[in-house]
């Protein structure tokens, strides 16, 4: 008997020492698989790109996964204390492993084979174990991963801190709607900040990690609200909460919140995709969306929903003119029409319109039903509402309502200020522009609007659109001319010229009003855009000189030294013409335009700076009786900033006396000039003030002529003028800076020479040595052109003057009369 005994227990010693091989040779299997979990030391996990504008008004967030990085010590007790009594209420007090959660899950498994279900049936995984599986496991469901996981996690906790461990948590794991980390799910869920959770909020996400689509809020709230409350219960018997606070928190709805992704501010998303786009460019798509960057960058709110209501106002109001050119679509309305309309998205980012169905129309008016709302499940609001569109109230629409609208169709609506219930009709131009305000000092783009709706085109006008500025170049053709030799009372002729082309064609420029006008000084010659005295002088500075301008105000990259180009024929962009404006305002210093203040990395570390001026005694520690710090301008000099201000003095007298004297309604000095290219295919206009450079153009994506008569002036001076009233309310008026040096005469504005007492004179600004002259020396007025002009009997008709020419290039003008006003060629 002894013997049998003896010989079973050798036999069981046997079999569980070869037990224990066989495990030690399958644990070092399984060990030998098993990551670096050092690496945790160092993790960094893909966290949210967050741009901000000026006024740290949130405008975008950027990420394949929506997190942001909450430190442990951040993270409000309230949230802590509810993840642990959902997840792990030990977890700092075992080691790594939850015992009872074990024996749980060993208990549930056991069941479910006895019910032959062969699937691991939860996982009893502590807080530590989930560390491991979500950072350095995958998440598939064999006995090989969770043996793994569990020494994952005896190591983790031997190596970091509780508290360690838990910010890792806390910051990795998923909790639906693209929320990875308590931080980001605050704001998914309830657009709250961690310490703005209360407990019924707190207790909802810390129910998610289980499954986030199993409590959803929306598809399964039932389920949501059962959990959160378990949630609740568990912070009850662990004793962080009452049982008064408990149940007033089970009887509060989920209330949740969806937050949009993308741009945050429904004015600014043509400003935002550049950013993006930019940020894309410096640091890559991963970086973009995985780094945590934050941007700060140079919008101005308030100046942004001026210049797209500027911008929103002319590209209507043109539209308008053309017609209403039918509904946007048409549906069956059916016994609801409210499902019927809600299947046409409307455009989000033109809040000010609706869309609504044609239920009847007669009598001049129409009964319509507004789309109705989503709700924030997603699904359309059970709510109807009708209300009348009123033909009188449609001012740009001269047929009857029943003449242009039936039963079916869908339209856009806008309600009538006073008049409840009453609408009238509004239609998406197919007119497009854009706006851009710049700081003419730093560059700093202010507001950027890049077309009419960004919901139904995304190509930024601004920015992409390539468009012939016309006239708006010519600045640049005089700025150079003045930096070479020329003076704002210098005369060139404008008359007939022929220009043979390298093909053999000849090209005969005109101006605006098919008419040539003599003499003309510089400053009227901008004043006016003439643009044959423009070719002119042109061929007479030479064009790689201009060209060279062109380059370096940034307007072109590589401009061919063709004379049709001083008249605006190479295309640009709103942005490049805006900032060389800007670098004429500010002195003829390079503006170089950035969308950009500063970016700094997830540790607030800052690695893009826009202003990269040099600040003596900006780094001192503390103060020695130094004088203040001086900010040292190292920006090109691209400009004299005499001849800075000559040109920026003759287009004042644009917004005074010339093409844009729409401009004159701000009561202020401002500079600037208009353009308008062949067949009114563009409409430009860009000026300035001291403190504000705006770019304004309107044209068809498709180039095609906007109709007669739609010039610069007409067009694009009114949203100029439009946004800078706004922009500029409450400034006083601030003249333009005049550089030392200069001085100043009256001269005769007609002739370019010394005024005499009596005779009409304007003030002109003169550079060291330069001054109005006695007799005049027209450029370009040789006996081909003087004959030209006898043939066409100008002076006799026009001028009742008289010339004295001799041969080459130069003459004398002695008496011009009066010039014939005209506003075309603008």
């Amino acid at each position: 008997m002894f013997r049998l005994l003896g010989w079973l227990f050798g036999f069981g010693m046997f079999l569980a020492l070869g037990g224990v091989g066989l495990a030690a040779v399958y644990l070092a299997a399984v060990t030998a698989q098993l990551p670096d979990y050092t690496v945790l030391q160092d993790y960094q996990p893909p966290v949210t790109t967050r741009v901000h504008a000026a006024d740290g008004t949130l405008l975008a967030e950027y990420a394949r996964e929506r997190r942001l990085f909450q430190p442990v010590e951040t993270v409000p007790p309230l949230v802590v204390e509810a993840f642990l009594s959902a997840e792990d209420k030990d977890f700092y007090t075992h080691g790594g492993i939850a015992i009872d959660g074990v024996v749980r899950a060993l208990r549930d498994n056991l069941m479910a084979r006895l019910d032959g279900i062969t699937a691991i049936q939860g996982g009893g995984s502590s807080i530590t174990q989930q560390v491991a599986k979500n950072f350095l496991l995958t998440s598939e469901q064999t006995w090989d991963r969770k043996i793994q996981e569990a020494i994952l996690a005896l190591r983790i906790e031997s190596t970091f801190t509780k508290d360690k461990i838990l910010e890792l948590y806390l910051n990795e794991i998923f909790l639906g709607l693209n929320s990875y980390g308590v931080a980001a799910a605050a704001l998914n869920y309830f657009d709250k900040a961690l310490y703005q959770l209360t407990l019924s909020e707190a207790a909802y996400i810390a129910a998610l990690p289980k499954g986030p689509n199993n409590y959803h809020p929306f598809r399964r709230p039932q389920a949501a609200i059962e959990r959160r409350n378990w949630v609740i219960d568990r912070m009850v018997e662990n004793g962080y909460v009452s049982y008064a606070e408990a149940s007033a928190a089970k009887q509060e709805p989920l209330n949740v919140i969806p937050r949009a992704a993308g741009s945050q501010l429904y004015s600014a998303e043509y400003f935002t995709e550049e950013v993006r786009r930019e940020l894309a460019k410096l640091y890559g798509e991963d970086q973009l969306y995985g780094g945590g960057l934050s941007v700060r960058t140079t919008l101005e709110p308030r100046l942004q929903e001026y210049a797209r209501r500027a911008l929103m106002d002319g590209l209507i109001a043109y539209d308008h003119t053309r017609g209403f050119r039918g509904p946007v679509a048409s549906v069956e309305p059916g016994d609801d029409w409210g499902l019927a309309v809600s299947e046409i998205r409307p455009l989000g980012d033109v809040p000010e319109w609706q869309l609504a169905v044609v239920l009847e129309a007669g009598n001049n008016q129409a009964r319509i039903g507004l789309r109705p709302d989503d709700d924030v499940d997603g699904a359309i609001s059970p709510e109807r509402v009708e209300g009348t569109l009123s033909g009188p109230e449609i001012k740009w629409v001269s047929r009857p309502v029943q003449d242009i609208l039936k039963r079916g169709d869908v339209i856009y609506v806008s309600p009538v200020a006073g008049k409840d219930g009453i609408y009238t009709l509004e239609q998406v131009p197919e007119i497009e522009g854009a706006l851009v305000a710049m700081d003419p000092r730093t560059g700093r783009v202010l507001a950027m609007v890049g077309g009419f709706s960004f919901a139904e085109s995304e190509f930024n006008r601004a920015t992409q659109a390539l468009r012939q500025p016309g006239s708006a170049f010519k600045p640049i053709v005089y700025a150079a001319a003045l930096d070479n030799g020329y003076t704002p009372a210098s005369v060139v002729l404008d008359a007939p010229i022929e220009v043979r082309m390298s093909d053999g064609s000849v090209w005969r420029p005109e101006n605006y009003a098919q008419q040539f006008y003599g003499p003309q000084t510089l400053r009227r010659g901008i004043e006016r855009s003439r643009n044959v005295m423009t070719v002119r002088l042109a061929r007479d500075i030479g064009m790689p000189l201009i060209a060279d301008y062109a380059r370096l105000f940034g307007i072109y990259d590589d401009m061919q030294p063709v004379l049709a180009m001083a008249l605006g024929a190479g295309e640009t962009t709103d942005l490049r013409m805006t900032a060389a404006y800007a670098t004429i305002a500010n002195g003829g210093r390079k503006i170089v335009p950035t969308l950009i203040d500063r970016i700094q990395d997830r540790y607030g570390k800052t690695v893009y700076r826009h202003d990269q001026r040099i600040c003596e005694g900006c780094s001192a520690a503390d103060w020695h009786g130094q004088g203040e710090p001086r900010i040292l301008d190292n920006r090109q000099q691209v400009l004299d900033p005499m001849t800075a201000y000559q040109i920026t003095s003759m287009m004042e007298g644009v917004v005074l006396r010339g093409t844009g004297t729409a401009a004159r309604a701000l009561n202020r000095p401002v500079a600037g000039k208009t353009g308008t290219t062949n067949d009114y295919k563009d409409a430009w206009f860009v000026g300035f003030t001291p403190e504000l450079a705006v770019g304004v153009y309107v044209g068809y994506d498709q180039p095609r002529s906007m109709g007669s008569a739609s010039t610069g002036s007409g067009m694009a001076v009114p949203i100029f003028t439009d946004f800078m009233a706004k922009a500029l309310q409450g400034r006083p008026a601030t003249p333009f800076n005049v550089p030392p040096g200069m001085s100043t005469a009256w001269i005769n504005p007609s002739t370019g020479v010394k005024a005499f007492e009596g005779e009409a004179a304007i003030a002109e600004a003169f550079k060291p040595g330069t001054g109005p002259n006695l007799m005049t020396s027209v450029i370009g007025l040789d006996v081909q052109a003087y004959d030209a002009i006898q043939r066409e009997q100008m002076m006799q008709q026009q001028y009742g003057g008289m010339f004295t020419t001799q041969p080459g290039r130069g003459g004398t003008y002695l008496d011009p009369g009066l010039e014939r006003r005209s506003s075309r060629w603008q």
